[in-house]
C-alpha cells in the first residue's frame, strides 16, 4: 500500500497574477514544503529566450524538488513556448503529449505520462482545457478515446489541471465513460491534515459546520453515481476564489483527503490556488 501526494497548480508562466512579477523562487520554497509525490502543472514555460531565469521552469522545478519531469509543449511563439508539465518522484517510464487544439488562438495538450509505483503502472494526465464550452467537449472527447485506447481498465489512473469548467459540465462524462472521480466527491476528510497544516478563513476556524452548511452548493457525482454535495473547490481567482476550473479526477485509489490551498502564500504565486489530494494505492 502507497499513499501518495497529488498537486494540481496552474503556476501562470511562473509569473504573480498582478504586476507580473517573476514568482518561481516562491514556487519552489512552497512546493518543496508540500512534499508533492506527483505534480500536475500548467502554464509552465518550457522555453524563454528573453528571460533566463523563466526558462525551462520544469527542470528547473524538477531539479529542486528532486523529481523527473516531463513537459508537453503547446504554444509557442517567437522567443517563449509553454504547456504542460508531469513532475514525480517515480520513475517516469513513458510520456506523450498530445495536441487537441481546437482553433488557431488556443493552442492545447494531453500530457499522458506512465510512473512506476512500487510495482505498478500509474497513468497521469495533464490538462488544460480550452475556454469554449464547444472545444472542451472536443478535447475531452480526444482524452476518452485515448484512453479507452492506452490505459487499461485495471491500471490507476489520474487525470489532473485546469478544466476551464466552471459550470462542472464534465463531471458526468469522466463518471459514466470512464469510472473516473473528483476526489472531493468523496474525500473523507476536506478541513483538516495530520500531515501538513493549511490556512483557512477565520470564519472556518471559529465554526467550521456553518462554514461548510453555507458553501454546499454545487452538486457532485458521488462514488455510486448519484448526486451528492460536497463543497465546490473554488480556485479562481486565487486572491478571492469564486470559480471552479481546477481538478484531479482519479479511478483505482481511495482519496484520504482532499483540499484548496487558499491564502498567503498561494494567492501570490499564481492567478490559480492550487488543489492537494492524498491518495491511497491498494
Amino acid at each position: 500500500m502507497s499513499v501518495i501526494r497529488v498537486v494540481s497548480y496552474n503556476i501562470h508562466k511562473g509569473r504573480t497574477a498582478t504586476g507580473g512579477r517573476e514568482s518561481l523562487e516562491d514556487l519552489k520554497l512552497h512546493l518543496y514544503q508540500l512534499s508533492p509525490d506527483l505534480l500536475f502543472l500548467q502554464e509552465v514555460q518550457g522555453r524563454n529566450d528573453l528571460v533566463a531565469t523563466l526558462d525551462a521552469q520544469h527542470e528547473l522545478l524538477g531539479a529542486v524538488l528532486r523529481m523527473q519531469s516531463a513537459y508537453g509543449c503547446n504554444a509557442i511563439r517567437q522567443h517563449t513556448d509553454h504547456g504542460n508539465a508531469l513532475l514525480s518522484r517515480f520513475p517516469i517510464l513513458y510520456f506523450e503529449n498530445e495536441d487537441v487544439s481546437d482553433h488557431r488562438m488556443e493552442q492545447r495538450g494531453l500530457l499522458h505520462a506512465v510512473v512506476q509505483i512500487e510495482d505498478r503502472h500509474v497513468h497521469c494526465v495533464v490538462v488544460h482545457l480550452g475556454l469554449f464550452a464547444g472545444g472542451r467537449s472536443r478535447q475531452i472527447q480526444a482524452l476518452v478515446d485515448r484512453i479507452n485506447r492506452l490505459v487499461p481498465e485495471d491500471e490507476p489512473l489520474v487525470i489532473a489541471g485546469d478544466f476551464n469548467d466552471w459550470n462542472n459540465r464534465l463531471a458526468p462524462i469522466f463518471v459514466k465513460q470512464l469510472g473516473l472521480y473528483e476526489v472531493f466527491s468523496f474525500a473523507p476528510e476536506l478541513y483538516a491534515s495530520s500531515r501538513f497544516k493549511l490556512r483557512q478563513p477565520m470564519q472556518w476556524l471559529r465554526n467550521p459546520a456553518v462554514s461548510r452548511a453555507a458553501d454546499l452548493t454545487t452538486p457532485q457525482l458521488g462514488i455510486d453515481g448519484n448526486a451528492r454535495l460536497t463543497p465546490p473547490p473554488k480556485t479562481f481567482p486565487a486572491a478571492f476564489p469564486f470559480l471552479r476550473l481546477d481538478r484531479i479526477y482519479q479511478r483505482g485509489f481511495a482519496v484520504r483527503s482532499a483540499r484548496v490551498l487558499r491564502g498567503a502564500p498561494w494567492k501570490h504565486i499564481s492567478d490559480h490556488a492550487p488543489i492537494v489530494t492524498e491518495l491511497e494505492l491498494p
